[in-house]
């Protein structure tokens, strides 16, 4: 799960299995078809190779016999039918016979032939040896005589185990070899009349099975026709090495041409080359692991040039991946950086790939955001300045509305000394209102414009209010928002002390906070609020929507929620009006605002 988790979250990880799918896959498939192919060829190569050379051997048997079978024409010379026919042969006869093999062998270079003998049915006989000799027994009790005499156009291949040379028989005690055998027949009768031996040398078929070796330690040896070993390495324990007799009699009959033994030890290749001539086998045997010695060289190379090839593969990976990838994760933690809000996090292209595109586009994106963020900046800086131009526009025409209304009550009353008071009270207030476009003042110009304020309407409801200014003279000099006390007071005035029965009044205080604010405090001993109203009131300052001036909204709502939203637009959400009101003893109205000097 870990592993797969890696992949799917790493590109690198992705391009490493797409690479390997794509390189490591194909070689290893590629490894292993051209280790079994070489393998393959190699195996054959070296059978074909072993084969070839016993096929050598079974071709020099066969031109040895069947240059020697030539010899047998010597049974149908005049001379040997007349010597192995009759009884009474001259020592002429004898002489001319042995002249005539002498002749033969200088003729055709014989040096494989060891002897040559001819003897009749009665053991009287000849050769080359021993001259004219007589057997001392029957020689149809030779079972290779009997056998001629019942098939007398055969030609019997003795080999060493089998052969019982005449000399011997007479106790000359010589080493049996490889002998021919035939039978000698009379001309016109066909009658077989005699016998015709050659005696061959063995030796070079037992050099050839003591030095001729395959691969380290693979050999050759020769079985009969009935799967007999008849020449051996002298080297050799054949019960321990040589295959058991049932398999070697089917290499022998044909039916077995090869096979890996498996029985004794280590698996050995074993196969069989046949020799026409003599219907004998020339076995070769060796250990499979040597026969197959450059096949395993091959797999090895086969094997370190794969794992070479797949080490060099997923080094050029890492090489290209990291080349590749590494634009990527400067981007990626350049984009983080980004998202945190850090926008100057622009990246260094460097190429003209797509990664690099990629990389220059980044940074006009990051850019043209910067650049949309300080529009957007300025435009909610506008949009401030545009909301307090409209909260400023409401409230001047509402409080404007009422001083008008007071002046034309007067003049028209004939009191002209309070017109003309009033009208110097309200041109000091319009100027502190106006402050050549300034939206800060000095809280002691508030102060001014809150007093201006409280003595036009004292002169109009001088039965009913009183006032007092409270402010300590080291916080004269704060800056405030301009018109922040003036709508609070009317509202005191409007909806707590005119509907109060007596005289009323509004105390204005200001005072400093220990965690630096200025709070600035409008209280009046009006009629109060039920605890609905006042719960209403407070609900509609947390609206951010002007309510509509109907007559009937909550009493103070609408001056209030003016300079309710003012300071939270300047001051921040933290700053506001809080208000306490008990009924029938008054309302307490304090605005928080932060401790800011004066320009």
């Amino acid at each position: 799960m870990k592993l797969i988790n890696w992949i799917s979250s790493s590109l690198r990880a992705k391009l490493l299995m797409m690479f390997l799918c794509l390189t490591v896959i194909p070689l290893i498939g590629i490894g292993l078809v051209s280790y079994q192919k070489s393998y393959n060829t190699v195996y054959e190569n070296s059978k074909a190779s072993a084969v070839l050379t016993a096929d050598q051997l079974a071709q020099n048997l066969e031109t040895l016999f069947i240059d020697s079978g030539k010899l047998l024409e010597l049974g149908s010379h005049p001379r040997v039918l007349h010597f192995l026919y009759s009884q009474n042969d001259t020592y002429e006869d004898a002489k001319e016979i042995l002249r005539t093999i002498d002749s033969y062998r200088q003729t055709y270079k014989y040096e494989s032939v060891l002897n040559i003998t001819m003897i009749n049915l009665y053991g009287r006989g000849i050769s080359e040896r021993r001259g004219v000799f007589q057997l001392d027994k029957n020689p149809l009790r030779n079972p290779h005589f009997t056998y001629l005499i019942n098939h007398p156009d055969s030609v019997l291949n003795i080999p060493p185990l089998d052969s019982q040379p005449l000399d011997r028989v007479d106790g000359l005690q010589e080493k049996p070899g490889i002998s021919i055998m035939a039978a000698v027949k009379q001309r016109i009768t066909h009658e077989v009349i005699g016998f015709i031996i050659i005696d061959l040398d063995d030796s070079e078929v037992g050099r050839f099975c003591d030095e001729v070796i395959i691969g380290e330690t693979g050999f050759f040896y020769v079985i009969d026709a009935s799967g007999r070993p008849i020449f051996t390495p002298s080297r050799l324990d054949r019960d321990n090495i040589l295959p058991d007799s049932d398999m070697l009699a089917s290499l022998a009959s044909g039916t077995l041409s090869s096979y890996v033994d498996k029985s004794k030890g280590v698996p050995k290749f074993i196969f069989a080359s046949s020799s026409q001539a003599t219907g004998w086998k020339i076995i070769g045997q060796v250990p499979l692991q040597e026969i197959v010695k450059e096949a395993d060289s091959i797999r090895q190379l086969i094997i370190v040039s794969v794992a070479l090839s797949i080490l060099f593969a997923v080094s050029l990976h890492f090489f290209i991946s990291s080349r590749l990838t590494r634009p990527l994760k400067l981007l990626k933690n350049k984009m983080k950086l980004a998202a945190s809000g850090f926008l100057e996090s622009k990246v260094t292209p460097s190429g003209k790939d797509e990664i690099a595109d990629l990389g220059r586009s980044f940074n006009i994106m990051l850019g043209k955001i910067k650049s949309l963020l300080e529009q957007n900046i300025r435009e909610q800086e506008e949009i401030k300045k545009a909301e307090l131009r409209a909260l400023q526009a409401q409230i001047n025409p509402h409080f404007l509305y009422n001083t008008l209304d007071s002046i034309l009550w007067m003049a028209e009353a004939g009191k002209n000394d309070r017109v003309i008071t009033l009208v110097e009270s309200l041109s000091r207030l319009f100027r502190i209102s106006l402050s050549k476009g300034r939206d800060w003042i000095t809280l002691e110009k508030e102060i001014e414009h809150v007093h201006s304020y409280l003595v036009i309407q004292q002169m109009r409801y001088r039965d009913i209010l009183d006032y007092e200014i409270e402010t300590d003279p080291e916080l004269r000099s704060c800056s405030v928002l301009k018109m922040t006390l003036q709508p609070i007071v009317e509202n005191a005035l409007y909806h707590g002390i005119k509907n109060k029965r007596g005289k009323g009044l509004i105390k204005v205080s200001a005072r400093k906070t220990e965690t630096n604010e200025l709070l600035l405090t409008v209280r009046d001993n009006g009629c109060g609020m039920t605890p609905e109203k006042l719960e209403q009131l407070q609900r509609n300052l947390l609206n951010r929507r002007m309510p509509a001036e109907t007559g009937e909204e909550v009493s103070g709502g609408f001056g209030l929620h003016n300079v309710h939203q003012r300071i939270k637009l300047f001051y921040g959400d933290q700053y506001g009006v809080r208000i306490d009101s008990v009924p029938q003893e008054g309302t307490i109205v304090t605005i928080s605002i932060p401790m800011k000097a004066g320009d």
